[in-house]
């Protein structure tokens, strides 16, 4: 069984987010994601905001290896939560143990959460850590050039 754990972000663990943001299948099955995810400058000046935000960001470790990122942000009444497992990586259960992992370290609710609907992965990792789906929603996904059907999931109403 994978080891799965969270930890705060390092500086060396950047490169690792960008190689998972910028694979064009990653970046295509999240669908909401920045305009160019191969834009390192753009990547950078995002996460130099992040770590300077009141989010609570996660480095997420598979035996000890980097392979994603968990956060929760947002203002408090629409704190969110996002994650990033590098494709590798899925399929193993990786997702659903470090978003549990950063629900037990955040227990501020409620939670929000939206997926592209065609996302049944993470769709599924949501509702076995608790969410539950209110609503549909349509809105543009730059990782398909395109506007999508999206789920929006509640933790905690």
């Amino acid at each position: 069984m994978t080891r799965v754990e969270l930890r705060e972000v390092r500086e060396s663990d950047l490169p690792v987010f960008f190689s998972h943001m910028s694979d064009p299948e990653s970046s295509r099955v999240a669908a909401f994601t920045s305009e160019d995810p191969t834009d390192r400058e753009h990547f950078d000046a995002h996460w130099a905001r992040v770590l300077a935000s009141d989010a609570v960001v996660r480095t997420v470790l598979a035996d000890g290896e980097v392979v994603g990122h968990a956060a929760v942000h947002g203002p408090p009444e629409e704190r969110q939560v996002t994650y990033v497992i590098g494709r590798t990586h899925w399929g193993r259960g990786i997702a659903t143990a470090a978003l549990r992992a950063l629900l037990d370290a955040v227990p501020t609710r409620p939670l929000h959460a939206r997926a592209a609907a065609d996302n049944k992965g993470s769709v599924r990792v949501l509702e076995k850590c608790g969410f539950t789906v209110t609503g549909h929603d349509r809105a543009f996904a730059h990782g398909r050039g395109e506007e999508i059907d999206e789920v929006l999931l509640l933790l905690g109403g």
